[in-house]
């Protein structure tokens, strides 16, 4: 039997038995959906999470108190921690490379402005951060370099404060209350929404020292350095090291490049779709059940026609082979379908809700179709094996 007969005979099987074929191939179909929407779940999420984490740049270096690693020691052995200070901020902004350094400080506290209050969160800032995180200001100005020890009582509201507090006026040059000091109000954020979590509309921006008076805090949280545009990271991190650990007598502190935080967060959201992918491939674990079933129930049906197949001188393999095809077709037909239906359906989805975490995937949808044929084939091994050995004789008189 040359190989185009084969192709034909498998493909004449199929179609012969058409609403069977559809019911088998749906199960594959379903599977590879399945797979498809998830995965799309999972490869928009992980597109969304890193487009909001990249928003600000690339090219930062947060600088963080404290030591991770501890490297098998007890915690209080070493504890040698000096706080970040605004002296080690300024320091950081001679390091080569370094265009900014900005001492950064959170908390929660209250605002009360024009008859108005509402709990915000507060940010303590340098006059750097503007540049820093690419954050634009919309009204008036940032707050202006001051002696970093002795700022005076400027803040910016964040836009969603300022809708709260001043509705659609201009709130420049006004007196608002922060967590009962008095500050006066020098501009207004563009509105940049929520990342990660966190409103940035609904903040007020104040001037660092004055946020760890308020705080109670003899620490930074967190310094943020930008380097320059195609500066080698690895030199910029060294020469970060060098100059803390010289005013801090030793290594108290933490590292972390933007690519450092971009790769664990790739990393955890690689885990997440290949996870849900794999709750998808249960469907089409289920359908290579169905494809079995529907093998071995035609092989008895067919028992006659195996007999004179074999008895016009088809050889055992080319018997295996036929039957096998025959399910590896089953399953490609449904593969394509499901890749069909779920890639409409991702289509629809973003179509009409552009702002869903949804995103094709032609590597996993691939990868699906790959699968649900290798599926059919091994489904289809036990009852094309059953086939090849039914003795011609025998299978002739099952007529």
């Amino acid at each position: 039997m040359l190989p185009r007969d084969m192709l034909r005979y498998v493909v004449v099987s199929t179609l012969s038995h058409r609403l069977r074929s559809a019911l088998t191939a749906l199960g594959i179909g379903i599977g590879v959906a399945a797979v498809v929407l998830l995965t799309s779940i999972g490869e928009g999420l992980r597109d969304y999470m890193l487009a909001e984490f990249t928003q600000f740049g690339t090219n930062i270096v947060a600088v963080n108190p404290g030591v991770n690693t501890t490297f098998g020691m007890p915690t209080g052995v070493l504890n040698t921690q000096r706080p970040l200070s605004l002296d080690d901020a300024a320091a950081l902004r001679r390091v080569p490379w370094v265009v900014a350094a900005m001492p950064a400080i959170q908390g929660n506290a209250s605002v009360k402005g024009n008859g108005r209050e509402r709990r915000v969160t507060i940010s303590g800032v340098g006059p750097e951060m503007p540049l820093v995180f690419s954050f634009r200001v919309a009204l008036g100005s940032f707050l202006p370099p001051d002696d970093p020890r002795s700022p005076r009582a400027y803040a910016v509201l964040g836009s969603k404060l300022r809708k709260e507090l001043f509705g659609e006026r201009s709130p420049l040059g006004e007196r608002v209350r922060v967590a009962g000091e008095r500050y006066r109000v020098v501009g207004v954020m563009e509105s940049k929404g929520t990342v990660l979590g966190f409103d940035l509309d609904d903040a007020i921006y104040i001037p660092a020292a004055r946020a760890l008076e308020m705080f109670d805090r003899e620490s930074l949280m967190e310094i943020d350095v930008l380097y320059e545009e195609g500066a080698p990271v690895d030199e910029v991190v060294k020469g970060i090291r060098r100059v803390l650990s010289a005013r801090h007598g030793g290594v108290d502190f933490t590292i972390t490049t933007q690519q450092q935080m971009l790769d664990v967060l790739g990393s955890v959201l690689d885990v997440v779709t290949f996870a849900v992918g794999a709750l998808g491939s249960i469907s089409l674990l289920v359908g290579g059940v169905g494809i079995f079933t529907i093998m071995t129930i035609s092989v008895r049906e067919r028992t006659f026609e195996i007999g004179l197949l074999r008895a016009v001188g088809a050889l055992r393999r080319q018997v295996r082979r036929l039957f096998i095809g025959e399910s590896i077709l089953l399953a490609a037909i449904g593969g394509v379908a499901g890749l069909l239906f779920g890639a409409t359906i991702v289509r629809l989805v973003t179509l009409f809700l552009p702002g869903a975490p949804l995103s094709w995937s032609p590597a996993y949808a691939f990868a699906a179709e790959l699968l649900a044929v290798l599926i059919g084939l091994v489904a289809g091994v036990v009852p094309a094996q059953r086939a090849a050995m039914l003795d011609p004789v025998q299978a002739l008189r099952a007529e």
